[in-house]
């Protein structure tokens, strides 16, 4: 690791340490590091650029527009952002119309956080055992993956519900097979035993993605909706990984015909740059209004971020990604069935589209943990990027998410290699 590194940089993962090597730039499904290797990008960055590396259409934008138009105080507008708010609506289902834009996932959480609780009255959150919101004070204490100890209190009335997980489940039914039904209706009845009768909102992904791309029975949803609304708490979707075609949808509540209070986007609509998004219904944004809602930063509707926003709306939709997510998305999956078939090692492949889960399982989970790790360097020596989630209680799983603009070539390299280095590991 170059000195400047050691010396100058804050450590910000738990685990400490940066990827080896450093990045030059990128193209396509590629990174390259300054001493010329090419490691193809099965994370699509951190889970977020969606057309690739260096688009030409996003690259054009980004000239154009700051050439033009940067940056404004907070409280003008420009035709980008009035664009983006028309264009996007026009995508979703009513009564999701009204829309602000913010720079990060955790931003747009926050934001979302602090409208449900004007617009209810409560100040309780509730959200799954296994979730990522963000960093950010309401964000990170509805967040519990990761990074709960050693920061003091986390906000009160904060509740965790468990995550319905088919293939390690918590509650049975007789065939062995995950109950969620019963599994949600005993969780509810824990945080009604905790709550003090201020239940604001629950926040959750459709398909939980550093929980271990978890997707969602079918009907949990519609469950989860109904378990919230009869207790007068908003459904706030977080669909920072999901939305915008990476699940084979243009978001990923669509299949379950459920339709949020509050839909939260980023990661995915800036395409790789930092762009979030608040989006919903008319009804709720004029109460938050009415009861002096605030979240006036630095950067809220900014016009170069929110151009972008426009041109990956053109492309997704001209070049039809969500179909491709969908082709593509089987394509990767059966040849990770294939490999399950030849390792025994791997537990469970799953996921919907192009956010596919890769779980190594069996044994002691601190022997998978190290396996995870040893299989994610041999990835990176052969020329693959991938991540591993690694939480207490379960194997290791693979997160995989290549840009929606992959081809079949580079989807059939990238099982190759995860082939090549489970042999090798495994050896």
């Amino acid at each position: 690791m170059p000195d400047d590194i050691a010396r100058h940089l804050i450590r910000y993962s738990g685990r400490g340490a940066f990827s080896p090597g450093v990045i030059d730039r990128a193209k396509g499904c590629s990174v390259f590091t300054e001493d010329g290797r090419e490691l193809l990008d099965f994370t699509s960055g951190q889970m977020s650029a969606i057309l690739g590396h260096s688009h030409p259409e996003i690259v054009a934008t980004v000239r154009e527009q700051a050439a033009n138009l940067d940056h404004l105080y907070s409280g003008m507008l420009s035709r980008p952002v009035l664009e983006l708010a028309r264009r996007l609506a026009e995508t979703l289902p009513e009564p999701l119309e009204k829309a602000m834009f913010l720079s990060t996932g955790a931003e747009a959480n926050e934001a979302a956080l602090r409208m449900a609780k004007l617009v209810t009255g409560g100040h309780e959150v509730v959200s799954f055992a296994r979730s990522w919101h963000g960093m950010t004070q309401a964000a990170a204490s509805a967040t519990y993956s990761a990074g709960r100890s050693g920061y003091g209190p986390a906000v009160p009335g904060n509740f965790a519900l468990p995550v319905p997980d088919r293939f390690r489940p918590g509650i049975v039914d007789a065939a062995g097979n995950l109950d969620w039904r019963r599994q949600l209706d005993l969780g509810f009845d824990l945080i009604d035993a905790q709550s003090v009768g201020s239940l604001a909102a629950c926040m959750v992904e459709p398909v939980l993605s550093s929980g271990g791309v978890i997707d969602l029975p079918p009907g949990y949803l519609a469950a989860l909706r109904d378990k919230c609304h009869e207790r007068g708490m908003l459904l706030i979707l977080d669909e920072a990984q999901t939305g915008l075609c990476r699940t084979g949808d243009w978001y990923a509540f669509q299949r379950d015909g459920v339709v949020p209070d509050i839909l939260t986007l980023s990661k995915t609509l800036g395409a790789g740059l930092p762009l979030a998004a608040v989006l919903t219904s008319a009804e709720i944004e004029r109460q938050a209004h009415d009861r002096g809602f605030l979240f006036f930063t630095t950067h809220v509707n900014d016009p170069l971020p929110a151009a972008v926003g426009n041109t990956v709306l053109d492309v997704l939709a001209r070049d039809g990604l969500d179909r491709r997510a969908r082709e593509l998305g089987e394509r990767l999956r059966g040849g990770l069935g294939e490999l399950a078939a030849r390792h025994p090692v791997i537990g469970d492949v799953r996921g919907r589209g192009l956010l596919v889960g890769l779980e190594l399982g069996g044994g002691d989970a601190r022997d998978t943990d190290v396996l995870g790790a040893a299989v994610t360097r041999r990835c990176a020596e052969l020329g693959l990027h991938m991540n591993i989630v690694q939480l207490p209680g379960m194997g290791g799983t693979f997160r995989i998410a290549p840009p929606l603009t992959a081809g079949e070539a580079e989807i059939d390299r990238g099982v190759a290699i995860i082939d090549a280095a489970l042999t090798d590991v495994t050896a």
